[in-house]
């Protein structure tokens, strides 16, 4: 059964649709068109969507990675800030799971989906998701700010959380311009840590030292000391230097591999030094109240690379795809 709306629409919302897939030239199948209103579900709300956050996910679903044919089209998106039926502002949990089914953490949940994979996302006027997908939005935070927080800012808090550092310790981010490098940097500074960065590109390691980084390196430099945590998700590009940085019984934690999988994997210097290696996916509900809760606390803003209106979202997945890109790519609607 849905629930009865108690707004008034037209005959259909505006949407960024995954219309086909394809490996080699993915926004081919990018389509920004109208689609139907969508029902809502018992247990279910719906959102009029404020503002939206691109992410690698997208290119990703864009490519045909979680995505099948027979599922197409499918509106294409995790994040988002608006409001819900009953004006309330709104940031939406992009992980559709269970917690019971995750031992108390839905993202263990084996059949979780995240949003515009089994179902709809957030690149539309309006979204439907379970109603515990929604969490308060902060005042301190604007709808742009609040929209990029539920994926990349998301596992990068995760990532920090589950890296066994402690305040005073020294991280190692691989990578300096993609949402959860930037995230990383940024959050890591507030929690305490010694934040050193690692990239290919100058001008992003420039950026990342106004960003709190404490120090920067080229990739692949070796460091004046080993590191009590790296954070990677870039992979195979970086695989073996996280694995040289980091101290014996230290943690290399892993978010992606965005230039692929390793090749080897190192497993005798990964036993012989005791490294700890962590996979990281999303974050839990809870840990997304936190997130919000110390961005908010601590006066902390997402980086924000540009803004644009839903209706302009290939400019924004065509610059994803260059690399053109440092910090969040946000899509807003009237």
């Amino acid at each position: 059964m849905c629930r009865p709306l108690c707004w008034t629409y037209a005959s259909g919302v505006l949407a960024v649709l995954a219309a086909r897939t394809d490996d080699t030239n993915p926004l081919s199948g990018l389509v920004v068109a109208d689609r139907p209103e969508p029902d809502v579900p018992e247990g279910w709300r719906l959102v009029r969507v404020k503002a939206a956050a691109l992410n690698h996910h997208d290119l990703w679903s864009l490519r045909g990675v979680g995505l099948r044919s027979d599922e197409l089209p499918r509106i294409l998106g995790m994040d988002a800030a608006g409001v819900d039926e009953d004006g309330n502002p709104v940031v939406v949990h992009a992980v559709i799971a269970d917690p019971d089914a995750g031992r108390g953490d839905e993202v263990n949940d084996p059949r979780r989906s995240l949003l515009s994979e089994r179902y709809d996302g957030t690149f539309a006027e309006h979204l439907v998701v379970p109603a515990r997908n929604l969490l308060p939005k902060p005042d301190a935070l604007d709808d742009v700010e609040a929209a990029c927080l539920p994926t990349a800012w998301l596992t990068a808090y995760r990532m920090l959380l589950r890296s066994g550092a402690r305040p005073g310790d020294t991280i190692l981010v691989q990578g300096a311009g993609g949402g959860v490098s930037t995230a990383a940097i940024v959050l890591a500074g507030a929690m305490g840590f010694r934040v050193w960065v690692a990239t290919r590109d100058a001008e992003r390691g420039r950026r990342a030292a106004n960003l709190g980084a404490d120090a920067v390196f080229d990739r692949g430099e070796r460091l004046p000391e080993r590191v009590d945590a790296v954070l990677d998700s870039v992979g195979a590009a970086t695989w073996g230097h996280s694995l040289r940085a980091v101290r014996p019984g230290g943690t290399v934690v892993v978010c992606g591999a965005t230039s692929g999988d390793p090749s080897p994997v190192e497993l005798n210097r990964i036993f012989y030094q005791q490294i700890r290696i962590v996979g990281v996916t999303m974050g839990s509900r809870d840990e997304l109240a936190g997130l919000l809760a110390f961005c908010a606390a601590r006066n902390i803003r997402p980086v924000i690379d540009r803004v644009l209106p839903l209706h302009q979202a290939i400019e924004g997945f065509a610059a994803l795809e260059a690399g053109d890109v440092f910090g969040k790519i946000v899509f807003t609607i009237p």
